[in-house]
């Protein structure tokens, strides 16, 4: 059986009319036939590469909506020798996961204390300023840190 319709996305009588149809009872509707007149051989791809990626969202969330904590319930093929591969190098994928995500979480911690160990520094030298500037016979040392302004005489 041959897949024949009238209205397929191509330049034919019945399209054109229904585009002219469209537009003349609604624009959108003009315009989402003649959209569909351009773009609708691609229709199928786009179908597919979004069902594609709904399952690579759901893989990554996992199936049953616990997150990161995946539990691998594939069906079974029939082969126990090539079933219990699969499940033990799913396991060690998943320790390799969660070695990765240790490690990242380690980094982090090592930025967050390089960052905190600056802030310290430039605070330490801003004090150690403000000190400098109050033993040079400053008032009480509350004016701001900013460039100093000489009246002209």
């Amino acid at each position: 059986m041959t897949r024949t319709a009238m209205i397929r996305p191509a330049w034919t009588p019945a399209t054109i009319a229904l585009m002219i149809i469209g537009f003349m009872i609604f624009w959108p509707l003009g315009l989402a036939m003649l959209a569909y007149i351009l773009w609708g051989d691609r229709l199928d791809e786009f179908k597919s590469e979004v069902n594609r990626a709904t399952d690579r969202m759901g893989c990554a969330f996992g199936r049953n909506g616990h997150g990161r904590h995946r539990h691998h319930h594939h069906a079974r093929t029939g082969n126990v020798a090539f079933d219990d591969w699969r499940e033990a190098e799913l396991t060690r994928l998943e320790e390799e996961r969660r070695r990765l995500d240790e490690a990242r979480k380690e980094f982090d911690e090592y930025l967050r204390e390089l960052r905190r160990a600056k802030d310290q520094e430039e605070f330490d030298a801003f004090m150690n300023a403000r000190r400098r500037r109050n033993s040079n016979g400053d008032s009480n040392g509350d004016e701001p840190m900013g460039p100093r302004t000489v009246p002209e005489v």
